[in-house]
């Protein structure tokens, strides 16, 4: 169960610091090019880059405190509040009629679930 909880955080980790780099590097008018980023229109600079910096900061908690052996505990912590990012995401998509990225919200929102159960529970570290 450990290296299936790694691999799950890697790969979310991957996922959350590309998603969130790419809202931190390009300004809104590139993001709304983007077909997956219609959402971005009706949120703020600021807005769309704190998202950015959060998702980037929730990749780095998934695997660094773990990796090093310092703080570990907030590996649940950043996966939780990734779970959280996700909620709101599916409810943006959802409000917007994009059921395909609500349906990639839920399977990431899934996923950090799982991550932060097993390391709460009995895999942590």
């Amino acid at each position: 169960m450990n290296v299936t909880l790694w691999a799950v955080a890697a790969l979310l980790a991957l996922v959350y610091l590309g998603a969130g780099a790419a809202k931190l590097a390009q300004p809104k008018e590139k993001l709304l090019a983007s077909p997956s980023m219609g959402w971005a229109e009706d949120f703020p600079p600021g807005a769309i880059k704190t998202i950015g910096l959060l998702e980037a900061l929730g990749a780095i908690g998934l695997i660094l405190p773990a990796a090093v052996g310092m703080a570990p505990a907030l590996v649940p912590l950043a996966a939780s509040g990734l779970g959280l990012i996700m909620f709101g995401a599916a409810i943006t998509h959802g409000r917007r009629g994009e059921a395909k990225s609500v349906a990639v919200n839920v399977v990431l929102l899934a996923l950090t679930v799982f991550v932060a159960w097993g390391r709460f529970g009995s895999h942590s570290f």
